[in-house]
């Protein structure tokens, strides 16, 4: 059993899509009574990663997986901000508008051709007797002069993704599942269950 280190219903069914095919029975923090309250004190996603999946690891049952993922937006002009607090930019409660309208206001007298960004993101997998191994992917792109779209949440409405002209926001959940740094990073742990022979021990149980 994988369990994911969430208790957003809405990522567990991204995850399940994610990982179709794998072979892996992929279950909810619900399934151990549920994801437990954390401080994500981490400075990278690597970090608030691992404190999220040690976290459900401590209630899991012995011989499940735990896989846990954090991520958010990095800004070059801002030397990677807002990073690790992209969810709450504008403060503790602060809701997507707030993030997004203090996002243009420090980006407001920066050209295009230097609004360079991407979203990120990091997987980090527990297993019984085992280090931690982790997972990475990222979406390049630029922030835009002024958000727009209506579909897709957070900084959607204003991240441009590499090679397009319209925001995430604009695109819609298709074009954005393909591009996601979540599908990247899940792509890079399936490489990494792929790799892995069909011996005891290398599939939680």
């Amino acid at each position: 059993m994988l369990l994911l280190a969430s208790g957003n219903s809405h990522k567990v069914a991204e995850f399940r899509r994610l990982l179709a095919g794998t072979g892996l029975e992929i279950a909810s923090a619900a399934r151990c009574g549920g994801m437990p309250a954390v401080e994500e004190t981490g400075t990278t996603f690597a970090a608030n990663a691992r404190i999220k999946a040690e976290a459900l690891g401590a209630r899991a049952p012995e011989s499940a997986w735990v896989l846990a993922d954090d991520s958010g937006l990095q800004v070059d002009f801002l030397r990677g901000a807002p990073g690790v607090f992209s969810a709450r930019y504008a403060g503790a409660g602060a809701g997507d508008r707030d993030n997004l309208e203090k996002l243009l206001w420090a980006l407001r007298e920066v050209p295009e051709n230097q609004r360079a960004a991407r979203f990120r993101c990091v997987l980090c997998l527990i297993r019984p007797g085992a280090e931690p191994d982790y997972f990475e992917g990222a979406c390049e792109g630029r922030i835009a002069l002024r958000a727009a779209g209506g579909s897709g949440f957070g900084y959607d409405p204003v991240f441009i993704p590499e090679g397009f002209d319209q925001s995430f926001a604009e695109l819609g959940e298709a074009v954005k599942a393909e591009l996601s740094h979540r599908a990247k990073a899940a792509a890079a742990f399936r490489r990494w269950l792929d790799a892995r022979p069909p011996a005891p021990g290398n599939r939680p149980g």
